[in-house]
């Protein structure tokens, strides 16, 4: 009996829809089937690449396409919780772009729905995927006592040059608190369980439009380690983003996305050679298994509405 292959319809055909298409493209269990953007243009281009599919610039219309397995969500925050909606409603399974939503009680709304329709549901995050995070859960033993966490983020433009979306610029959805920050809160929840904000200061510009400039944050584990995010935009800095968890006896830490760095007490931290996989092959592999009823590594639905509430209390908004 030859596996399934499963349709994909993509609503969002923009920088994520592209690299999604792209890791379809090499993946023997996926096809896409469709493609949806409000952008006539950008929708009639993706589903050229994507092997002459289907394309709308409404999802409703490509939603009610019933050959569709799977929905992957690629577009701005303000619009996952009305699209998620509808596409539950169709009992479609859904892959969500991070943050899950633009407010927590989105968030929480969309976790009911998707329990509700008894579909798979999960989120993108790439970290859980690469080959970093197992190789640093092997060394946190080594590093004694976690004493604190920093998170680092500092960008000298933002949006980034290969960003430039005027939502990534606004307030209301945009900035790096809710693009950015999601991945490493994801992180800390995968190594140290639950965390909390105690306190957060944010900086505004004066244009009342506009996404944040600087956060400085205080945040705790459960069993109280402390966690400190510094983040700025706008510096005379090459981007740099440093996530970094100090021990007693050892220090590890993730620099740019994928370069680790450790090293024991006394040491100066040494980057640590490890072998780079296809996130997205591997996000596939796993939706592929849970979709067939098997076990899976995945990050749900509730994963990020508990993300939801860290950004949403660094925020303010909570």
């Amino acid at each position: 009996m030859s596996e399934k292959t499963y349709k994909v319809g993509i609503i969002g055909a923009g920088v994520m829809g592209d690299r999604m298409i792209q890791a379809i493209a090499n993946h023997s269990l996926y096809q896409v089937a469709s493609v949806s953007d409000v952008s006539e243009e950008r929708a009639r281009e993706a589903a050229k690449q994507a092997g002459d599919a289907a394309w709308y610039t409404d999802y409703q219309e490509m939603l009610d396409d019933m050959h569709i397995d799977l929905v992957y969500l690629a577009v701005p925050p303000k619009y996952h919780h009305p699209i998620t909606l509808e596409v539950l409603k169709r009992k479609k399974h859904l892959l969500c772009e991070k943050p899950l939503a633009n407010s927590l009680a989105e968030a929480q709304e969309m976790l009911a729905a998707a329990e509700a329709a008894g579909v798979v549901h999960a989120m993108h995050f790439p970290m859980y995927y690469q080959t970093v995070l197992p190789q640093m859960i092997a060394r946190l033993p080594e590093l004694g006592t976690i004493r604190r966490i920093d998170i680092l983020t500092h960008f000298h433009q933002w949006p980034r040059p290969w960003q430039q979306a005027a939502w990534l610029a606004g307030r209301e959805q945009g900035g790096f608190i809710r693009e950015v920050l999601p991945h490493f809160v994801h992180l800390t929840y995968e190594l140290f369980g639950e965390l909390q904000v105690i306190r957060a200061n944010v900086d505004y510009p004066d244009d009342p439009n506009a996404c944040e400039v600087g956060v400085s944050a205080y945040l705790e584990c459960s069993d109280g380690t402390p966690i400190t995010v510094n983040g700025l935009a706008g510096i005379a800095h090459k981007e740099h983003l440093d996530y970094r968890i100090y021990g007693t006896k050892g220090t590890i830490s993730l620099v740019n996305w994928s370069n680790l760095h450790f090293g024991l007490e006394g040491e100066v931290p040494q980057p640590i050679t490890i072998p780079l996989h296809e996130r997205l092959i591997l996000l596939l592999d796993e939706m592929a298994k849970k979709m067939n009823g098997e076990d899976a590594r995945l990050v749900t639905f509730e994963t990020g509405v508990k993300v939801q509430k860290v950004l949403e209390d660094l925020l303010g908004k909570s």
